[in-house]
């Protein structure tokens, strides 16, 4: 019969970093515009090590319609099983509502929040972050479609 100590229990180094990581975060919603031109848009916060990424902290600003792009890309170009974004919410864009619809504050707290998973969900897989659609929606200051080229990444070093 053996017995555990705590000195065979402890761990010598008990906190090492990841050797790879990729952290992506959606906040900081803002409302622009007035009347029928307002819309939201979300900070991306993106922080890696992986080699694979040309920068590795970055923080770019999207729209929903820009989530919408980069599902569409991922699904025309990849290989990879592209998740749904969360609802797009029609009823909440039809006139004379009572409430604030699409701009109020819990539905664009929920929307975030699957933004966020969702961005994560396809970030996380190898395959996607070869993906030029996804550099160039998470460290590109905006998204250029004349200028955009389908593709793969090459590994920076």
């Amino acid at each position: 019969m053996s017995t555990n100590t705590s000195a065979q229990l402890t761990n010598p180094y008990p906190y090492e970093p990841p050797a790879n990581f990729l952290e992506i975060e959606v906040l900081n919603p803002e409302i622009h515009g007035f009347g029928s031109k307002r819309y939201i848009d979300y900070e991306i916060r993106m922080k890696t090590n992986l080699p694979i990424f040309r920068l590795k902290e970055c923080t770019v600003r999207r729209r929903y319609r820009d989530f919408e792009w980069l599902r569409k890309e991922l699904d025309r170009d990849s290989k990879v099983v592209v998740p749904d974004l969360p609802e797009k919410a029609w009823t909440r864009q039809l006139p004379f509502r009572k409430d604030e619809g699409l701009f109020q504050e819990d539905f664009i707290e929920e929307r975030r929040k699957g933004l966020e998973k969702f961005i994560n969900k396809i970030s996380s897989h190898p395959l996607a972050q070869n993906e030029r659609s996804l550099h160039v929606f998470l460290q590109e200051p905006s998204i250029d479609l004349d200028k955009y080229v389908p593709g793969k990444m090459k590994t920076v070093n």
